[in-house]
């Protein structure tokens, strides 16, 4: 059997964004030490884990802490919550490529496949 692996999601030049299926997501805040990103990455599975686990089970009260614990992992380690970066920039996670500020290199890269 032969495993095929997807490409990485391309990385806006500024490196805030990876885009996927043409809508930017935040990335992780480069600046976090190696062993604490590991941590939170680490809470971040176990938290995923959990939201299917009580999913399946039908517990509501579960599957809702499940879900700040996820919330919490994602905004520590910057890809919700308040921007990583200084230069007053304005978040544009969650938001098609094509109507941001990264349109023209978003064409460009499209126009490559």
């Amino acid at each position: 059997m032969t495993v095929t692996h997807k490409p990485p999601p391309p990385v806006t030049p500024d490196g805030r964004y990876i885009v996927v299926r043409g809508r930017l997501w935040r990335r992780t805040n480069p600046h976090l030490d190696a062993d604490r990103r590991e941590t939170l990455v680490a809470e971040l599975m176990q938290a995923r884990r959990a939201v299917g686990i009580a999913g399946r089970s039908g517990d509501t009260g579960a599957l809702a802490a499940a879900r700040a614990r996820v919330h919490a992992a994602k905004v520590a380690l910057g890809e919700r919550g308040p921007v990583w970066w200084s230069d007053g920039a304005p978040d544009q996670n969650r938001r098609m490529a094509r109507n941001t500020d990264y349109a023209d290199w978003y064409a460009a890269l499209e126009g490559q496949n």
